[in-house]
């Protein structure tokens, strides 16, 4: 979808080489700029996953001559995208300004956590701490605990390259159309809050201060219960005739304890109540039950057991490289998804496509 865009990618860590692989899933040419030498982020490979589809070029660009050629790289893309603390990419002679006087249509994607400006722009953070100065993470968890500890893709992935990924797209499509570049300010707290639009659309249920009382966090037919293996289900059945499901199926349908179901009051109760009722049962044994149904339970299953899922293996989800390019498109197939390559694997081709384009 997206062939015949390149895309330079400055090394970094997380939500910004993830966007690049996305774009690179989608078709983008995306060509990046490892260092000479690995950061040496305990647990990394030399060939990360999130490389796969890219070129790779070693550079240092402390160095005069790397410099150049990174500039030449840049001046002949249609996109840059990089995760630096602010005020780094200007420092080392590549910030927008600069480029743009190179480039003028070129889409300058920023990835960080705080934004570029405002009070903590210059501060370390996580994932965690941007959700929670958002206000998402209030209700990450159940009452009486503390807030959990989500995946790390709900912020660094959903708050932060989905939307440096959706900037760049929209700032290429207005580029191809005026020939005028953008810089795209993705910061993972702004799209954590952007999310929020979403439960704060459901009214009254998410405008409280108090936890457990959300349409999110308190009811008992929206949170995980522990079953006799030591396994999980989920249930979420939020539409009452799917709730009204769930009931019948576990033959809790003329009880009055379940009659109300948005009774927060009552929603304690009816937790402990279907806790032990899961509790009497596997996982396996659940997951047998509401297979095929509309009652919206699922087992909770780690990654491996994922990968066997009947549904997931039906659709090839997971392949040799890790998850399979998402979305899909109707009038395209999935290809062969070109492996990750290894830190500089790919710096001769390139700096021949240079050289034969006379810019060096």
């Amino acid at each position: 979808m997206l062939q015949g865009i390149r895309i330079i990618e400055i090394e970094a860590l997380g939500p910004a080489p993830f966007a690049g692989m996305l774009l690179a899933d989608l078709g983008a040419e995306v060509t990046v700029i490892h260092r000479k030498t690995a950061a040496g982020t305990p647990g990394k490979s030399e060939r990360n996953l999130l490389d796969r589809g890219k070129r790779s070029i070693a550079l240092d660009l402390k160095e005069a001559g790397d410099l150049a050629v990174a500039r030449a790289l840049i001046q002949g893309a249609d996109g840059l995208t990089e995760g630096m603390r602010p005020g780094v990419m200007e420092r080392l002679g590549l910030g927008p300004e600069t480029v743009h006087a190179l480039n003028p249509a070129l889409v300058y994607g920023r990835m960080t956590g705080w934004g570029q400006d405002g009070p903590r722009a210059l501060e370390a953070g996580h994932d965690l701490n941007y959700l929670s100065l958002s206000g998402a993470l209030f209700y990450g968890g159940t009452p009486g605990n503390v807030p959990g500890v989500p995946p790390t893709m709900l912020g660094d992935i959903g708050g932060g390259a989905m939307y440096l990924a959706v900037g760049m797209l929209a700032g290429l499509l207005r580029a191809r159309d005026t020939g005028r570049g953008t810089v795209v300010d993705a910061a993972i707290v702004d799209g954590a809050s952007h999310m929020m639009a979403l439960l704060l659309s459901m009214g009254d249920q998410f405008s409280g201060s108090a936890r457990g009382q959300s349409l999110l966090d308190g009811p008992h037919w929206s949170r995980c219960y522990a079953c006799a293996c030591g396994g999980h289900v989920s249930v979420q059945c939020l539409e009452p005739k799917f709730y009204a499901m769930f009931l019948d199926m576990l033959g809790l349908a003329e009880d009055p304890g379940f009659a109300e179901q948005f009774e927060a009051e009552l929603w304690p109760v009816q937790t402990a109540r279907l806790a032990g009722v899961f509790a009497g049962q596997s996982r396996q044994y659940w997951a047998d039950l509401f297979a095929g149904s509309d009652a919206c339970v699922a087992p909770v299953l780690s990654p491996d057991e994922a990968s066997s899922d009947p549904h997931v293996a039906a659709r090839g989800i997971w392949t040799a490289q890790g998850p399979a390019p998402a979305p899909r498109f109707g009038d395209q197939k999935p290809g062969d998804l070109r492996p990750s390559p290894a830190r500089g694997q790919d710096s001769e081709e390139i700096l021949n496509e240079l050289h034969i384009k006379g810019l060096l």
